[in-house]
């Protein structure tokens, strides 16, 4: 997953992506990348790590003008070390193009020899982004009436990327001389939202992964960039936007809902903190059905996207609700973090139990979901050593059993413990007195009470269902064994990757 952002201004915009990008830092923290514009000339810095730590002032007076995009990353197509595939990515022909990309696009092999044998254009990463900057580029070209942009000539390239492009994809584009360009997916599988500010010098506009980012900014929410939509933001603020894709169907992320966006944004008219106290009421219902003997002390969450789920379900019990994990706020989130050894090691560094909490006490334990498992066998046996007497685990998301094709960081079965195992053999792997995972209908209908009108949801890792009909077992065993080569961490870590051409003077290994 990854964090986009785009904006519109009538004063420069360096700050204000910068502070976007912060607010978006829960969605990667492997890269981040701001390009602006000014006078027809773009500027960009990017570099690996947090935004506090990719950007220094130098950086930031470097990035004039009054519009521009921002990216935070965290890859599920390339190498997470690469520093060449952080974004946003550059292409000079045939308008010059700045993209920033969320999610990932599964035919994005097959588009890579097209390219090379048809459209003649050549990629240099390993980057699904790239090779939507230059599907969307070729289709530009194709578009335009010799090499002369308008708005009719764009939205027909956005909709030549429909055509071709398969997967998931939610993107912010910077075309030099003209504006910001921002397009989603027909399934509208990763979220995308506009915002509108009133400034004394004229209408400002911000497109987000997030309505969090144009909250904190000072920007009123305008609504959601529908599925298949493109949306063109002139560089004198002109709004224009137009559904580019012949077939659309509704079908956002679950994920987003149940752990990915922060609790305070608004996605696809549904509040994040609403769905999660919502799963919370459907998961109580479920506990005293299914473990009507069992009679917990206290309802403690696994911070920090469980919290509204088990204060819902300790409500709805009536049981006391009480925080029993302190979280080290200066490590990243373990389900984001590269690498399953660095996973594990990094659990019990950033949870620790408040042992008055459990001393003595059977104790429910309420987590957003259970992915690779290493989490939940170490919060377990952490609640055991705090002094629990009974410890008892339930999921506000169903077992995840199915790889995530679509810009989600768990694209293999082996790594996830309820891919082959009964909700009983993930328990004693766990090693809980009792275990209760959400049901799935259940799920769905606790975020569709926000929003009715949402029919459909992305649930692929849930049920193996692939709401864009084009994955093939194949296609699985193919990103299995891709991520069972040796990383690209070993080979790139120290090199510059052989990488894309971009646009930063200085490498961030140099400055610091």
């Amino acid at each position: 997953m990854c964090g986009i952002i785009g904006v519109v201004a009538t004063t420069p915009v360096n700050q204000l992506l910068y502070d976007g990008l912060l607010v978006l830092q829960h969605r990667g923290q492997d890269a981040a990348g701001i390009a602006t514009a000014e006078g027809g000339r773009f500027h960009m810095h990017k570099g690996p790590g947090l935004v506090r730590d990719a950007f220094r002032t130098r950086n930031m007076r470097n990035l004039s003008g009054n519009w521009g995009i921002g990216h935070v990353r965290y890859p599920t197509a390339g190498s997470a070390y690469n520093p060449s595939e952080a974004q946003p990515f550059y292409v000079n022909s045939p308008f010059g193009l700045m993209l920033a990309h969320n999610g990932n696009l599964t035919n994005s092999e097959a588009l890579k020899r097209e390219m090379f044998l048809s459209d003649l254009r050549h990629i240099n990463t390993n980057s699904d982004s790239e090779v939507l900057l230059n599907v969307l580029a070729h289709e530009l070209q194709e578009a335009s009436d010799r090499y002369r942009l308008d708005e009719d000539a764009i939205f027909r390239a956005v909709a030549g990327v429909h055509r071709r492009c398969r997967g998931a994809y939610a993107a912010v584009v910077m075309i030099a001389g003209y504006g910001l360009l921002a397009f989603r997916d027909p399934y509208g599988i990763r979220p995308l939202v506009i915002g509108r500010n009133a400034a004394m010098g004229g209408t400002e506009w911000m497109v987000a992964s997030e309505s969090v980012a144009i909250d904190v900014l000072g920007f009123d929410l305008v609504r959601d960039v529908a599925p298949g939509e493109a949306v063109l933001i002139d560089t004198q603020g002109n709004f224009a936007s137009r559904q580019c894709a012949e077939q659309t169907t509704q079908a956002p992320c679950m994920f987003e809902y149940v752990y990915l966006a922060r609790p305070d944004s608004l996605m696809d008219g549904i509040s994040v903190y609403d769905s999660r106290v919502k799963m919370g009421e459907y998961l109580a219902a479920k506990f005293r059905r299914t473990l009507p003997n069992v009679h917990p002390d206290v309802v403690i969450p696994v911070p920090d996207s469980s919290r509204p789920a088990a204060m819902q379900m300790a409500h709805c019990l009536g049981i006391p609700y009480s925080e029993g994990f302190v979280k080290n706020r200066y490590i990243g989130r373990t389900f984001i973090m590269p690498g399953q050894a660095v996973r594990r090691r990094s659990v019990r560094q950033k949870l620790n139990a408040i042992h008055q909490e459990f001393r003595g006490k059977n104790v429910l334990l309420v987590d957003d979901s259970i992915v690779r498992g290493t989490t939940s066998q170490e919060i377990v046996c952490m609640a055991r050593e705090a002094g629990a007497r009974k410890v008892y685990l339930a999921s506000a998301a169903p077992p995840v059993r199915f790889a995530n094709v679509y810009g989600i960081d768990m694209p293999t079965q082996e790594e996830l413990i309820g891919a082959n195992r009964t909700e009983e053999e993930i328990n004693q792997v766990v090693g809980a007195d009792a275990l209760i995972y959400q049901d799935l209908e259940d799920l769905k209908a606790a975020v569709r009470s926000i929003n009715p009108a949402i029919n459909f949801f992305e649930t692929s890792c849930f049920d193996g269902c692939y709401v864009t009909g084009d994955i093939t077992a194949e296609y699985l065993s193919g990103v299995a064994n891709k991520r069972g080569q040796p990383g690209d961490a070993e080979d790139d870590h120290d090199g510059d990757g052989g990488g894309q051409l971009d646009l930063n003077l200085v490498s961030s290994e140099q400055e610091h």
